[in-house]
């Protein structure tokens, strides 16, 4: 089996929750596409990064079903881990800073995949939704404190590759902040947390806690 790196992205405040993220560190132990895919649904994470220059920082990034162009919590989970000051993925070249317990990309919202964000009245709609059936990708939300910037948010990919629920999805965060305009404070799925901030040009940052499972 290749050595891989287990990480929590976008951790909560005391260090709990956050998404889970394999990370080789060695991608060229396994350069064919097949290979990493083959793995990656092995592993069953949302995403798996292939780590191809790690003082470039190059990355490729793999769900369990299919490649992806950019993710949002598989990049902030390498930035922490290879410290560099970008990170280079098909999609684009993604700036990164660590800032105190925080770790931080900027990204542009038309490198996240399609996502459709549906707003629900309440952060108790929210909690009181089921998984809905493989289809489209849904990020829910609600205002939990709209003049604070805080929201309420889980993530159903509707995939079908036994991920019924992302706990913490940066992509989608960084569409919903390009979408409002304004700075957000997310709690997803059982506890994590999402900081996020546009900026001049289209971009937007988007930023968490970041711990090393194994």
């Amino acid at each position: 089996m290749t050595d891989y790196d287990v990480l929590r992205v976008f951790c909560g405040p005391s260090g709990g929750y956050g998404n889970e993220l394999g990370v080789v560190r060695e991608g060229s132990l396994l350069p064919g596409r097949d290979d990493r895919q083959a793995l990656a649904a092995k592993l069953g994470f949302s995403e798996t990064v292939f780590v191809d220059d790690p003082e470039r920082g190059v990355i490729d990034i793999y769900t369990p079903a299919s490649r992806l162009a950019f993710a949002g919590h598989p990049c902030v989970g390498t930035a922490w881990l290879l410290d560099v000051p970008e990170l280079v993925t098909p999609a684009g070249e993604v700036g990164t800073r660590l800032d105190g317990e925080f770790t931080w990309i900027e990204a542009r919202a038309e490198w996240a995949p399609p996502r459709t964000l549906r707003q629900y009245a309440s952060a108790a709609e929210v909690d009181a939704l089921q998984v809905p059936p493989p289809g489209e990708w849904i990020y829910a939300w609600a205002w939990e404190d709209e003049a604070a910037g805080r929201v309420r948010a889980r993530a159903f990919p509707g995939r079908g590759d036994g991920i019924d629920e992302d706990e913490a999805t940066g992509a989608a965060a960084l569409l919903l902040t390009d979408r409002l305009g304004r700075a957000l404070n997310i709690t997803q799925g059982r506890g994590s947390q999402l900081l996020t901030a546009p900026q001049p040009y289209g971009w937007v940052e988007v930023g968490g806690r970041v711990v090393l499972e194994r």
